[in-house]
């Protein structure tokens, strides 16, 4: 049986102790991991932005994997579709 993989991107925003415990490693190598692209980024907030392209699955794996980091503490998460860049490859980590 044939299911359609439906590529969506998200742009995140993650609150709560989301700097200086690993956050945007464990985003990468979960990403990385899990076959989905886009970037995540520290704000001056304090908050973490990410965009994040994938199926349904590989996104909420991603997150899973970002959840299981030991400091890691997610308090809320904003997130809205956005559409999906056809051209990117890969996940990375971007910096202002």
């Amino acid at each position: 049986m044939f299911t359609k993989r439906t590529v969506i991107r998200k742009y995140i925003r993650f609150y709560g102790s989301v700097q200086a415990v690993g956050f945007r490693y464990y985003a990468k190598n979960a990403a990385d991991l899990c076959g989905a692209t886009g970037w995540v980024r520290n704000e001056y907030d304090g908050s973490v932005t990410m965009e994040i392209q994938g199926t349904e699955r590989q996104i909420a794996d991603t997150i899973d994997g970002i959840k299981r980091g030991r400091y890691i503490h997610i308090d809320c998460m904003e997130e809205k579709a956005i559409d999906v860049d056809p051209d990117e490859r890969g996940f990375r980590v971007r910096y202002h």
